[in-house]
């Protein structure tokens, strides 16, 4: 099959053939029909997140099933997939509980195992792993809801427990802000959408956000003084020292800080403000993924119009050009929107 590789950190990514997968007896292997590139590819392609070498990234990705292992009882080939980008392992304490986003024996592709930048990818622990795309949503659609729209779904639904009319503040309208935006819209949320970038922060208008603010020094207070006191909840869809302690500081008492921007290299350790922490009660959650028994109310709500993910999209590129547009992500980017390769038809 045909995959983009890179044999080094910071190395051209580049085009070649390499072996079809072997279909494990619990996993499924998938004809990749799509698949997002994201910024944690570049993280690892960095070398901030170690991978093994050489490495086929991607990890955002829809397509069809291929190829089922013997012990494979609820998907079937031919059936079209997605799954997220943490598999668990489906034998432990936290997979039986439903926690596979945190399962301690986890793998994910592009990180601890060949990725979805390639014409095959492989599922383990399908049963537990694999979930099934609706008839409707097309393959691009359905890449574009890998973990960044699914981990800002499980970050403003199960942590920041965002209610109608809440106030939520979103730092960062990458791929993972601006997933955010969209699904608080959709709750019912106001929201402020915080970038250093003028198209960012126009295409987070676009999508829902009521006030724009340009991120940097004083964006914390300038967030307090537009939401009467401080947003109930607060993103960081960033993931570096000045965001994370912004997002931490703008909150209203009793308020919620998600952390889904990795945070890597010298930013591994902010100095978040741990007095306001306590004497207002705040909480501080991270967001890491989302299982796939947690998947059916988010495409429900994609199946009804009032989430978009294909709105997300800014540009759609083939293949060969993937390894080119993860490096891109060195600069700062010239549009608003996700990247997502497509490898075939979109149906």
């Amino acid at each position: 099959m045909q995959a983009v590789q890179y044999d080094a950190y910071g190395a051209t990514p580049y085009l070649l053939e390499v072996p079809d997968p072997v279909c494990p007896d619990g996993g499924v292997v998938v004809e990749v029909r799509a698949t997002g590139v994201c910024r944690s590819d570049w993280h690892a392609w960095q070398g901030h997140d170690p991978v093994p070498l050489p490495q086929v990234p991607g990890h955002e990705f829809a397509g069809v099933v291929v190829a089922a292992g013997r012990q494979v009882t609820g998907h079937v080939v031919g059936e079209r997939v997605t799954a997220p980008f943490v598999c668990g392992c489906g034998r432990c304490a936290y997979c039986l509980a439903g926690d596979a986003q945190v399962c301690p024996d986890q793998s994910q592709p592009g990180f601890t195992r060949p990725g979805s930048f390639a014409e095959l990818v492989v599922v383990p622990a399908a049963d537990l792993n694999v979930v099934t795309l609706p008839d409707e949503l097309d393959f691009v659609s359905a890449a574009a809801l890998g973990c960044r729209f699914a981990t800002s779904y499980r970050a403003l639904t199960a942590h920041a427990q965002l209610r109608p009319g809440d106030w939520v503040a979103v730092h960062g309208c990458g791929g993972a802000g601006l997933s955010a935006v969209m699904i608080a819209a959709a709750l019912g949320a106001r929201i402020v959408a915080v970038d250093v970038s003028s198209a960012a922060l126009q295409r987070a208008g676009e999508l829902g956000a009521e006030i724009l603010i340009e991120g940097g020094p004083g964006a914390a207070e300038r967030i307090v003084a537009a939401t009467g006191g401080g947003a109930h909840a607060s993103i960081d869809a960033v993931g570096s020292t000045e965001t994370a302690v912004a997002s931490v500081s703008c909150l209203r008492p009793r308020g919620r800080h998600v952390q889904i921007g990795l945070l890597l290299g010298p930013h591994a350790t902010p100095p978040l403000p741990m007095g306001p922490v306590v004497a207002k009660e705040l909480s501080i959650h991270g967001s890491h993924g989302m299982a796939a028994r947690d998947y059916p109310p988010m495409l429900d709500l994609v199946a009804s119009g009032a989430v978009q993910p294909r709105l997300l999209v800014g540009s759609v590129i083939g293949l060969h050009e993937a390894g080119a547009a993860l490096a891109r992500m060195s600069q700062p980017a010239a549009a608003a929107g996700v990247t997502v390769v497509r490898l075939g038809p979109d149906d």
